[in-house]
This record gives C-alpha cells, structure tokens and sequence, in this order.
C-alpha cells in the first residue's frame, strides 16, 4: 500500500499466457481482480439489500406525523391482466403524437364497451393497458373515429388558418372549410401477460419480487390517468393542475408550476399513498412575442434575435387566433411576414398569383400591427411549410420548460416555493381530498381505499455530539448550530506566502485584508502580510475568461519572488462568475496553488470567520473535532483502521444533454480522524449514473496497474494513517434510486473489492454500505406545532421498508420552509453496528463539515464528493465536447459511447488537500 513501495514488493509481470480473472471468496466476494475489460465476469451469487437488524432506541421520543396516507386493500385473489396496445392511422402509420392516445382509447371504450366486457382500464398513454381480469378475447382489432381533431392542413407555403376556396391544395379544399376535421384510426390490444394482485400482499411482508413491482405499477398508472383525465400535465409520478393560482413567476418567461407526486409505497405498517408538493417549470402561457421579450430580455420585437428564438420555440404548441387550433412549432420563417410569399389560388379559378403572409391577412380583414417585420410562425412540414403571423399565436398553458434556470431563477423558485410545515399539511390534505381517489372505478374494483389522515409515527431525537475548538473544553452546539465566538480553531493553519489577485473594481482590497488578519488572529490563525495585491488591467475586463486569467497570472509569475503557496481572489460577479473555472484550473492543475475566491457584497466578521473556515480547511487545518474523534472513542472505528468514503456523480443541468457526467469519490484519511478527506474526480459518459473508474486494471510492460480512483484513496489512507491498511470500509453513496441499488453491491462494491485485492490479495476488509437520498418525497411534522422538527430527529418505523434496512434522519435545523429528511438505506453492513451505533455515527457525520458551523442535511463525505465534482467539473469548457478535443487530448471512452475528454489531473502539491472545501 506504501506508494514507494517500501512494505509491498510490485506485483510480479503477468505471462502472456495468462489472463487476468476474478475469483470468488466464500462471500461471494472477489479474491482477485476482475477480468480485464471484454472479458466474461465469473457467474457468483448477488448480494441484495440487507434486512433490519432491529430498531433502535436511544434518542428522546417524539409524537410525528408523516405525508403517507394509510391504504387499505380488500381484495387480492384477482389478477391484473396486462395488453400492449398498438396505435395506427388508416394507412397503417404508426401514432407517434403523445397525447392522441388516450383520446383515442377513452373513445374506444365508449364505443366498444360492451364488446371489451364492460371493463375499466388503466392505460400509461402509450402502448401499455391493464384491466382487472381478462378482457372477452386476448387479440382485439378496433376501428376508432375521433372527430374534432385540429386539421393544421392547408396549401404548399400558404398561410394557416381557413383560407377557404384561396388556399391551393385542391383535394383539402373542402376539408378547409371547416376548422375541425375527423380521424381513423386503427387500435389492436393484445394480451401481454397477467400479474397476481397478491404480490401487493407478499410486498407489504417484505417479499418483493418482479409482479410486486409490476402490480404497483399499475396503480401508479390508476393515479396518473386519474390525473389525466382532469387535464393534468403528468410529470413521471407528479401532477400539475392548469390554474393560475399555482403558477410562480421566475423571470424569463419561465413559470413554477406547483402540483402533487403521489405513489404508492409499501411500510412497516402496510401499504400507503405518499402524497407531497411538487413543483415543475413551465413556459409563461400568452402571445409568444411577449414570451419572447422577456426571455431574451430585451424591450421591443424589433430586438429579438431570432435564431435564438427558433431554438427556444422548437416544439412548444400554440393556439392561433381567431381559430382556436392548436399546432406545434416546427420552426421560423426565413423572411419576415411583410416578405414571406407563398402562390395563392385564385376564387375565379384564373390561375395562382403570388402574395404576401401579410397582404394575405390584410385582405382577409385582419390587421397586423407589428408582424410585418418579424418572420411567421411555421407549423407546417419541411417541404409544406404553414404560417402564421407571430401576433396571432399564443403559447399554450402547462408546456414543460427543461432547460437549466440561471441563478437568479433557481433563488426565485425557492424563495417562493417555500412551506412552513402547517402550510403544507394544509395543502397536502386539500389536495388528497380534491382528488378524490375513491371515486376512481379502477381502485374501487382493486377494493382499494385511502384514510383521508396523515400517518402517525415514532421519531427519536439524538442528542448532538460535543465538539472541541482551540481554546480546550468541550461544548454541545444547541440546536444544530454553533460559532466562534470567543474561540480559536483547533488546529490552525499559518497563511503565509501569499497574495492577493483582484479581478472586481467594486472592493476595497486593503481594508479586506486588514480585517482577514485581524479576524484571523482572533481564530487563531496566523496571517502574514500579502507579498502583493495584483489588479486587472481595466484594458482585459472584456476580453475571454481564459484570456483575463493567463494575463493575471503571468503577473504573478513575474512579480513573485518565488510560487505563492497561496492566492486570495476577487471575483467580478457574486454568483456564476465565468473567470472561476479557468482560475481554479490554473490554481489547483497547472501550479499547485490553494486557491480561495470570494465576491463579497458585504463583510463583517461573520463573513470573515466564514472564509476562515474555508481557508484554514484548505491549508490543511482543522476547524473543530468531534470529542470521540479526539479521544478517540468511536464504536467500530477508533479501535480498527477505518476509511471513510463519500461517492456522488455529478450530471450535467437540463439541456446539456451531451456534457460528460463528473464522479467524484472523497475518502477519509489520518486515521482515526473522520473529518479530514481528499478527493478523486474523474469524467465518464453523459448521464451515466453507475462509476465506471472505481477500478481500471492495465496490462503495462512493468506489469498490471491499477488507473482506477479507489487505489490512489487507499494509498493516501495508508501514507496518511502510520502506514495501516483500512480494515473497514464505510462507503456512503448518494444520487441513485431502489432500482439502482443491486448495481451499488454487485458493480461498484466489486471494483472497490477487487481495487484492495489488486494491492493485496490477502487484505479482506469489512464494508458497510448506505445510500443517501434527499430525492424523494416523505415529510415528517409535529402535530399542532408550526415548528419544524428538532436537528437530531431520527424515523426507523412505521413509514419505513418493511423488510430492508433504512431509515430517515432530520440532522439538520429547518429554519425555513419545510424540513426534507434524508432517507438513509443500509445496503450491507459486515461490520457489524448496532442500529443506535450506526444511525450516532451518520449524526456525527452531519456535524464534521469544515465549511460551515451549522449540522448540514447529509452526511458531510457525501457534501464533500458533491463539491469535488462540481468544482473540477467546472475546469473543462464542456460546450466544445464533441469537437476534436475529445480526441486531441486523450480522451477516453466510457461504456462504449462517445470519447469523453479526461479531466485535467490536480497538481501533486494539492491533490490530498480539501480545495473543494
């Protein structure tokens, strides 16, 4: 494990004839390493999500209340019977507009009900139906005649709208005459297979299986057509009703949209209905000029840059006026309305004369006042293109936005969208009882009812651990929060050799240092005088990002004595700022530098103290411990070498589809501490949510080698712990949901294995691993108490899984809106905690962020991976990814996909440091 390789001798050269392979230990674990990549992975048993052991106890008792309705089943001989459903025109096309299927499967029922036995349906929209037992035949063939259907067909490059006997088009002349036609369609509904409604029983029992998860998901399926049927926009598992009232302006032309998630989960004490506040983004509905405006932020139509716009109003629908139709936009004209022709047929029928979208309307009476210098709206197709004047096109309501917010959007929506805990319970049973579930044929026939209150629970509030600073003596923060006043960090750093770079032209950079080392003292941190304060031309500030940060630190360069082992920087924006990436990359992977920025808007010693923690954290000291760190006296991990390690991957924002996902693993290291980590970051394929580099065995000239990220953690434990391998190891994995745990214990768990059986093949370490999710949608409050729930409130009943081993934890304190729990699930635990043990140690966890002194939501390794990614993911310009870069700059591939661009690797001199602190 030492990395000069002092205690290990190298592995001896693998023979050419021999294959690296993977054998099994009698775990089930592996004893070696892994086949090399393209080979076969040995048959072995999978590890599935461990039991409870039991429940926990300590803890001061609390009376709560959780967000999941009781549900009662009566009923579970019957089968759900399931049929895929095949939509077709009268030319046998395949449907492929969403939307149009329910429509046409709630006519088919109307017209068809007896010959389908007079059953309900559960239809998801697309190519799946249930019923509860069979329909009459398992092969049905249907004919079904929507009428009132849009028509949207007109003449070749004529404008839309019903332009009567002067649209050409010959054949679709009579059609035009009316602004709503009918439609055929051809349904086939074919038996799939059935699933028995007692795997719902055998799920509530802990025994989940494939028809467990199918028969939930039939009634997931109950609810969002429940929902649909209201006119409901359906996101996944949410639902958002079209009413002003729940819309929340963000700027931009953008809308919070609030509605409900509702599913069903299985629990200790049965099944329930989790029912929560849910909030998507939306376009603002209205005239698409107006939408336009105020997205491109601009104060006149005539401004617009209209590539732009063709982008942004790709695929949004829209109502034109005075019809009513709705169509959806494929695209812009080229020229603007007064410019745009199209060859309109005569009344008379004396031929065709060419015109105008403009003059068009002009002669039918309708007045434009400001389209004639901007392009049409095209509905049409590529080559029947179909336009209408901007004026008369309005945006419909309940269209998903899926781009990424700006920052100033993303603090909006929060800051409005906050509920304090009574203002929720409200609205979540107002909500159960508008949606009236009960009277859903579907669920009565399954004999299924909702208790119309919420879920009464055990909560138990764990006392907070003492923490230790500089001055001795141990104190308890109360109520999840504590300070520095009137005490020092408990291990300082010494700020020395540095210098200040000053990109903003707003700060007073002499009496921000004066106070940095004033406040500094008082923590106890020693600050030396800045070798110098370097300031930006104001001939660079328009110049590019990359550009503005070589010339600074050439200026560095040349007026330094010698490398700065430290650089304070002022940034020029408060949030967003383009100049970070380039800097912190310049910093930490091209010189080595800790790097520390800032945009102040305001500093006093609050401020201050805050960027000390960051500061000292960085240079490498310690701003509080934990009191059974410093003994040490934690169970299981004071007395036995223990790594901790903190895993979370890092995709990119909505509409950067392409950009490569970032995973990031921070492990512990100075053993017996637990509050001192360092990262390994590394780039894999765009939205790949499994880490594929936890181990990368490579056959060298020198042998095989290991370019995975859980060697270089290992090493650096050992290095940094009196040369002692980690006999436990503690693995909190955050971002991935149930389905994805089996891929948690067999894929990941194995290359971490097979990464310590790489570097000693007689080395077995014990691991526990536990998921952290803050995605989901169970809330917890106190009965006739406005207030949140205490810092410390821990959940492990009731709501809980039935059979597998979790839990939900409030570390933190909820001072606004309502507290999110984290819900914790143990997936394997071969070391053996108690449940008390282990939830104590996931408390204590929350309470080691350097950053902060304040109990954060989640354990502090997984906030740490969280900011290594983040941060470093920020080094690389991502919008050139496609390019030639990929492959320039030794790109590698990850699962087969597009090359993906390495990241730049951290320089020596900080790679075992906190810089993401």
């Amino acid at each position: 494990m030492d990395p000069h390789g002092e205690d290990l001798p190298p592995p001896p050269p693998i023979p050419s004839d021999v294959q690296l392979v993977q054998a099994e230990s009698d775990k089930g674990s592996p004893s070696r390493s892994p086949p090399m990549k393209g080979q076969a992975q040995p048959n072995k048993p999978k590890r599935i999500p461990a039991a409870r052991p039991g429940l926990a106890t300590r803890g001061q008792k609390i009376n709560l209340l959780s967000n999941h309705y009781r549900v009662n089943v009566k009923g579970t001989a019957d089968y759900f019977y399931h049929y895929s459903v095949l939509l077709k025109y009268e030319d046998d096309r395949a449907v492929d507009g969403k939307g149009i299927g329910r429509k046409v499967i709630d006519k088919m029922k109307q017209t068809y009900d007896s010959e389908l036995g007079n059953k309900d349906f559960a239809y998801d929209g697309e190519k799946t139906l249930f019923t509860l037992g069979p329909l009459p035949q398992n092969k049905n063939e249907f004919v079904v005649v929507l009428e009132d259907l849009p028509s949207g067909r007109t003449g070749k490059g004529s404008p839309g709208g019903n332009p009567g006997e002067d649209s050409p088009g010959g054949s679709d002349r009579k059609r035009l005459r009316k602004p709503y036609n009918t439609k055929t369609f051809k349904v086939e509904v074919n038996f799939a297979t059935k699933i028995p409604m007692s795997a719902i029983a055998q799920s509530m029992k802990g025994h989940e299986s494939e028809n467990s998860q199918e028969a939930f998901r039939v009634l997931d399926i109950i609810l969002r057509q429940h929902s649909a049927s209201q006119g409901c926009l359906l996101v996944r598992q949410s639902f958002f009703h079209n009413n002003p009232n729940n819309f929340i302006d963000l700027g931009g032309g953008v809308m919070g949209c609030r509605g409900f998630h509702s599913s069903f989960r299985t629990t200790q004490s049965g099944l329930s209905l989790n029912i929560d506040v849910s909030t998507t983004m939306i376009v603002k509905p209205g005239p698409v000029v107006d939408f336009l405006v105020v997205n491109q932020n601009v104060n006149h139509p005539s401004q617009i840059d209209w590539q732009k716009a063709k982008r942004m109003l790709k695929n949004l629908r829209i109502r034109v006026l005075p019809s009513n139709q709705e169509y959806k936009i494929v695209g812009l004209s080229d020229l603007p309305c007064g410019e745009q022709t199209f060859m309109l047929k005569q009344r008379n029928g004396e031929g065709e004369r060419e015109v105008t979208v403009s003059q068009y309307y002009k002669e039918k009476g309708t007045d434009l006042r400001y389209s004639d210098h901007c392009p049409c709206i095209n509905v049409g197709k590529p080559r029947r293109p179909t336009f209408y004047p901007i004026e008369l096109c309005h945006l419909v309501s309940l269209q998903r936005y899926t781009k990424a917010l700006n920052s100033l959007q993303r603090a909006s929506l929060v800051e409005k969208s906050r509920q304090k805990p009574q203002e929720r319970m409200q609205i979540l049973n107002d909500a159960l009882r508008r949606s009236n579930y009960d009277s859903e044929p579907m669920l009565r026939a399954c004999g299924i009812s909702i208790s119309p209150s919420f879920t009464p629970v055990d909560g138990r509030v764990l006392q907070a651990p003492k923490l230790k600073t500089g001055n001795g003596g141990d104190f308890s923060p109360r109520d999840g929060r504590w300070n520095f006043n009137n005490k020092t960090l408990i291990r300082p750093c010494h700020v020395d050799k540095w210098a200040v770079v000053n990109f903003s032209a707003r700060c007073d950079v002499r009496s921000l240092i004066r106070d940095l080392i004033r406040c500094g003292n008082m923590k106890g941190v020693k600050i030396d005088d800045p070798f110098n304060v370097f300031e930006e031309g104001r001939n660079m500030r328009g110049t590019p990002p990359n550009v503005r940060v070589d010339e600074m630190f050439e200026q560095v360069r040349t007026k330094l004595p010698g490398a700065p082992r430290f650089l304070l920087c002022l940034l020029p924006e408060r949030k967003n700022s383009d100049i970070y990436g380039p800097w912190k990359r310049k910093c930490l992977a091209d010189f080595g530098i800790v790097t520390q920025c800032l945009a102040p808007s305001k500093v006093n010693d609050q401020y201050l103290t805050n960027l000390l923690l960051k500061i000292n954290a960085k240079l490498g000291g310690m701003n509080s411990l934990l009191q059974v760190e410093d003994v040490p006296s934690i169970p299981l991990i004071s007395r036995v070498p223990t790594i901790i390690l903190g895993m979370d991957v890092s995709h990119g924002s909505p509409g950067q589809a392409d950009r490569p996902s970032i995973a990031a693993v921070v492990s512990s290291r100075q053993w017996p501490l637990i509050s001192k980590y360092r990262a390994s970051v590394h780039a894999q394929s765009a939205k790949l949510e499994m880490i594929d580099s936890l181990f990368k065995p490579k056959v060298t000239a020198d042998g095989p080698v290991d370019e995975g990220i859980i060697k270089e953690l290992l090493v650096d434990f050992y290095s940094s712990s009196g040369k002692r391998k980690p006999d436990h190891v503690i693995i909190f994995r955050d971002g991935v949901s149930e389905s994805q745990f089996s891929q948690v214990l067999n894929n990941e768990l194995d290359q971490i294995m097979a990464a310590c059986k790489f570097l000693d093949e007689n080395w077995n370490p014990k691991f526990t691993v536990i998921v952290a999710q803050k995605n989901h949608h169970t809330k917890f409050f106190i009965q006739n108490d406005p207030n949140n729930v205490p810092p410390g409130t821990v959940i492990d009943n009731k709501v809980c899984h039935p059979r597998n081993y979790d839990f939900y934890m409030c570390s933190h304190k909820g001072a606004i809106g309502t507290t999110r729990p984290t819900h914790y699930h143990v997936l394997l635990d071969q070391i053996g905690f108690t449940p008390d043990d282990l939830q104590e140690l996931v408390h204590s966890l929350s309470y080691v962020y350097q950053r902060s002194t304040t109990a954060i939501s989640v354990v502090a390794p997984i906030c740490y991976a969280h900011l290594a990614a983040t941060q470093v993911g920020q080094f690389m310009k991502f919008d050139d990814y496609q390019s030639d870069t990929s492959s320039s700059q030794g790109g590698h591939s990850s699962g087969g996909g597009a090359p993906v661009p390495e990241l730049p690797r951290l320089h020596e001199k900080v790679r075992s440091s906190m810089f993401f602190c």
